[in-house]
C-alpha cells in the first residue's frame, strides 16, 4: 500500500472553537472548523502569528524531524487584483531567505521549530496595511502542499497623538479592516462598560473623554459588531500624563518656617521621546506678581519650589505650568499658613491672664485645632505626664483659642498648635511662653549671715583692744612681766594701723 503523504492541517483550540461558534467572535491564532482559511485579528501596532503546520497523518512514526529538503513561501494576494500574489518571505532549504522590502524585517520565521514542522509567520509590528490573504507553499520532498490565512487588522487611535495629557479633550477611535458593515462599536475601562453621558461621549463610534484625568488612564476596549455578526475587539493601554496627588492640593506651613510646595508629574518626559522639561512658578500677592523657573532635564519629573521661610504674606494661590514638548500642564495649589496670636504683647508677667489665638491663613473648612504643652525643650516634643490632673491642667486642648486664666511656673515652655483634618494630621505651629518676675529659687541663708555677722563684730572689738593697748604703751612702759602680751600685740597688729597709731601718738603728745 502506498504510505499517504503529509498534509497541511489547521490547528485550533477547543476552547476558541467553542468561543467562536457561541459568540461569533473571532480570536487571534482561531479558524473556523468547515473553511480551510482560518482568521486571524491582531491589533495595529502588536504583534500577529499566521499558524501554518505540517504533519503527517496519525500512524506510524508521527514524531520524526521532516527531511532537510524543506522549503516554505510566504505570498500576499493583491488586495485589488486577488490572482497576484506578493512574495512576503521565502526561505530554501538550504536557509537562504528572501524577503520583500516593503515588510523587511518585520516577517519571520522560527528556525528551531521548521524541522518539526511549524511554518508559522510572525508579523512584528502589524500595520493597517498588512490586512489581507496569505498563503504558504511548503515544499516537502516531492509533495507541495499550501495555508490559507486571513489577517484583519483593527486600529485604535488617539486624537490628539501621544502624550495625552489630563483636561485635554481626547478622542478615541475604533475600526477594522472587515468589509461588512458596521453595526454597533462599544467601549469598556478596565473591564466596565461606558455610559456615554457626563464625562464622555459618543461621536460616529468614536469616544470622546472631555476633560481626561490621570484616573481615566488604563485598559480601554472597544467591541466591534458587524451585520453579518461578525465580532472584532481591541484593547489600548491608555497613558495620560498629569500629576500626582489631590487635584487641587493645599499645603499647610508654620508661621517662620519652610515651605515646598509640590509640582510632580506621573510619568517621566522620558516615557514619550521628551528630553527637555520646563516649569513655571507663579504667585500673585499684596499687587505684585513672583515669578519662579525651573529646568530639568528627562531624568527628573519633580518641579518643587521651596520657600525658605514663610510668612501671612506668602499665603495663598500658588500655579505650576510644566511645558512637555509641545503641551502645557497646569496645576494650582493653596499654601495656608498657621498663626498664634497672644493677647499680650511683649513680656508676660506671672500672674496675668494670656490667651493664645492659633489660626489659619486659607481655611477649607474642615480642619479643627487642638493646643499641646510640650516639654520646656524645644527638641523634646513629647508631652508632660498624661494624668488626668495634667489633661484637666490644659495640658491638651481642643479648640482655636488657648485661655491661661494667670500664668504660672507649670506654663512655660513651649505651647504647640496642631491643624488636623480627615487625612490626620495636616501642620502645626509652636509658641515659646517665657514669663517676668519668676526669679530662680535657691536655699535659704540665714545661719550663714549670722556667722557673718559676728565674726565682723569679733574682729572689731579685737582692733579696739590693740588700738588701746599701744596707746597706754607710749605712757606707761610694759612691766618685764608682760612680755608675752607684748609680743602678742605686735604680732596681732598690721603694719599699716601701727604707723597710723604712731601718727595719732605724736599728735596727741603735741
Amino acid at each position: 500500500m502506498r504510505p499517504v503523504p503529509p498534509v497541511l492541517f489547521l490547528t485550533l483550540l477547543a476552547f476558541n472553537a467553542l468561543h467562536l461558534t457561541t459568540a461569533g467572535n473571532i480570536l487571534p491564532g482561531a479558524a473556523e472548523v468547515e473553511k480551510r482559511v482560518q482568521k486571524v485579528w491582531a491589533r495595529e501596532g502588536s504583534s500577529a502569528l499566521l499558524p501554518c503546520y505540517l504533519s503527517p497523518r496519525k500512524h506510524g512514526k508521527s514524531g520524526k524531524q521532516l527531511s532537510d529538503k524543506t522549503s516554505v513561501l510566504w505570498k500576499r494576494h493583491g488586495a485589488s487584483a486577488p490572482q497576484e500574489l506578493h512574495v512576503v518571505l521565502e526561505v530554501e532549504y538550504t536557509g537562504l531567505r528572501k524577503m520583500a522590502l516593503p515588510m523587511r524585517p518585520r516577517v519571520s520565521v522560527l528556525d528551531s521549530a521548521l524541522r518539526n514542522g511549524n511554518f508559522s509567520l510572525r508579523i512584528n509590528p502589524v500595520r493597517s496595511d498588512d490586512a489581507g490573504l496569505y498563503e504558504a507553499q511548503v515544499t516537502y520532498n516531492t509533495e507541495v502542499r499550501s495555508c490559507q490565512v486571513e489577517l484583519g487588522v483593527v486600529t485604535v487611535t488617539l486624537s490628539p497623538p501621544r502624550p495625552v495629557v489630563e483636561n485635554e479633550p481626547l478622542l478615541l477611535s475604533c475600526n477594522s479592516s472587515h468589509q461588512a458593515s458596521l453595526v454597533e462599536t462599544c467601549w469598556f475601562h478596565n473591564g466596565h462598560p461606558v455610559l456615554t453621558s457626563g464625562a464622555f461621549c459618543s461621536l460616529h463610534g468614536a469616544l470622546c473623554i472631555l476633560r481626561p484625568t490621570v484616573s481615566d488612564s488604563g485598559s480601554w476596549h472597544c467591541q466591534l459588531r458587524y451585520a453579518d455578526n461578525e465580532i472584532v475587539s481591541a484593547t489600548h493601554d491608555l497613558q495620560i500624563l498629569g500629576f500626582d496627588g489631590p487635584t487641587n492640593p493645599v499645603v499647610y506651613a508654620a508661621a517662620g518656617s519652610a515651605a515646598d510646595l509640590p509640582c510632580s508629574l506621573n510619568y517621566l518626559p522620558s516615557t514619550f521621546g521628551i528630553h527637555v522639561v520646563k516649569a513655571h512658578w507663579s504667585h500673585f500677592a499684596g499687587g505684585h506678581l513672583q515669578n519662579w523657573s525651573i529646568l530639568q532635564n528627562q531624568s527628573s519629573r519633580s518641579f518643587p519650589l521651596h520657600l525658605p521661610v514663610v510668612g501671612r504674606g506668602d499665603a495663598g494661590r500658588y500655579h505650576c505650568a510644566v511645558t512637555v514638548g509641545n503641551k502645557v500642564l497646569s496645576r494650582d495649589m493653596t499654601l495656608a499658613v498657621i498663626t498664634v496670636t497672644s493677647s499680650i504683647q511683649g513680656p508676660v508677667s506671672e500672674g496675668s491672664h494670656l490667651l493664645l489665638i492659633c489660626s489659619l491663613t486659607h481655611p477649607q473648612g474642615h480642619e479643627h485645632f487642638q493646643w499641646k504643652h510640650l516639654s520646656s525643650a524645644p527638641a523634646d516634643k513629647k508631652l508632660t505626664v498624661a494624668t488626668s490632673h495634667n489633661l484637666k491642667d490644659r495640658r491638651v486642648q481642643t479648640g482655636p483659642n488657648l485661655e491661661i486664666p494667670q500664668v504660672s511656673q507649670k506654663d512655660v515652655g513651649i505651647w504647640e498648635c496642631s491643624v488636623y483634618g480627615p487625612e490626620g494630621r495636616l501642620g502645626a505651629v509652636e509658641y515659646g511662653l517665657q514669663i517676668t518676675g519668676a526669679q530662680v529659687s535657691s536655699p535659704p541663708t540665714i545661719f550663714s549671715g549670722q556667722v557673718t555677722f559676728g565674726l565682723m563684730l569679733t574682729l572689731f572689738f579685737l582692733l579696739m583692744v590693740c588700738v588701746l593697748a599701744l596707746g597706754l604703751q607710749k605712757r606707761v612702759r610694759l612691766p618685764a612681766s608682760f612680755p608675752a602680751l607684748e609680743r602678742m600685740v605686735a604680732i596681732t597688729v598690721p603694719k599699716e594701723m601701727e604707723e597710723n597709731q604712731k601718727e595719732t601718738t605724736q599728735q596727741t603728745e603735741c
